[in-house]
């Protein structure tokens, strides 16, 4: 019986499924042994000797109480400071404000009594015009010199900077040619201001509660107007006693008038102006008025 091939032997068990992740055994090693070796061997040494954790001599133990008591002691010691020194700066910020507080209604009480001598010398000297003869001419020059109160219809004029100050109405720098070098008002714009108003014909002018005089100087200081070495701040609110709407018209078509219109055209100030029928003007502080008489030689004999 030769001659004849035999078949190949059959297994008794059956093969075995190969893995799904087969082709990626070096990921799955990684993520079976994310912990290196010798990480894990020097972690389990340095527990094995006692040096992981706590601190397991006495000098260490010691010296770690120590910082923490020394760090106690400093918080301690600065809350007790700061405790110590609250009510010493609270009394002295106490007495600060008492003082202004003092020193406020003390000069409030100079200015008050000033103003009460003002009256009662303008009184007295009215008086002693009046048994003269000479009482209205009196009172025509202290409304026109600013040293009595007035009232009476006029004008109000409100002017104020440009909403973004330092540039025109285009957005470009305001020039030099005439005008303030800003959108913000200036001294030589408020002169031209009043001095048109006084050419219109108002009798008395105020800006921002302080009356002009004869003696009157508008000047500036940096950014800021100063009327008498006063300091305003804007809106500028003008006060001008007179014929209402006949010198809201004159200023209206004067130069100065004019004038303060192209600035509002090109450069963005603002203004208003309306007739009031009555304006209440204060008197000008520390206004003397001196009347001048007429020296007549004595005849000889």
């Amino acid at each position: 019986m030769c001659g004849m091939p035999q078949p190949p032997p059959v297994r008794s068990t059956a093969t075995r499924p190969a893995r799904p992740d087969a082709s990626m055994s070096l990921l799955t090693n990684v993520m079976d042994h994310s912990l290196d070796d010798g990480y894990a061997e020097a972690a389990a040494r340095k527990k094995a000797d006692g040096s992981g954790g706590m601190p397991k001599t006495v000098r260490a133990k010691l010296g770690l109480a120590a910082g923490l008591v020394l760090a106690a002691l400093v918080v301690t010691v600065g809350a007790a400071q700061a405790r110590v020194a609250a009510p010493v700066v609270a009394k002295e910020r106490e007495e600060l404000v008492d003082r202004i507080e003092g020193e406020t209604s003390a000069a409030d009480k100079l200015e008050k009594s000033v103003d009460e001598l003002r009256d009662d010398v303008n009184t007295r000297r009215r008086e002693a015009l009046e048994k003269s003869g000479d009482g209205d001419r009196t009172d025509l020059v202290g409304i026109l010199s600013g040293a009595v109160e007035v009232h009476g219809p006029g004008v109000k004029l409100v002017v104020n900077d440009a909403k973004d100050t330092g540039t025109d109405a285009d957005g470009r720098p305001r020039g030099t040619s005439g005008f303030s070098d800003t959108g913000r008002l200036r001294d030589r714009d408020m002169q031209r201001v009043v001095n048109g108003l006084w050419e219109s014909g108002a009798e008395a002018i105020s800006i921002n509660g302080q009356r002009l005089t004869a003696l009157s100087a508008i000047r500036a200081a940096g950014d800021a107007i100063l009327v008498d070495n006063r300091p305003l701040v804007p809106p500028y609110t003008v006060l001008a006693v007179g014929d209402g709407a006949r010198l809201s018209r004159g200023f209206q078509d004067s130069a100065d008038g004019l004038y303060l219109h192209a600035l509002e055209e090109s450069y963005g100030i603002r203004t208003a102006i309306s007739v009031a029928d009555d304006l209440k003007l204060p008197a000008a502080p520390s206004v003397i008025v001196r009347t001048a008489q007429p020296i007549t030689e004595k005849g000889t004999s």
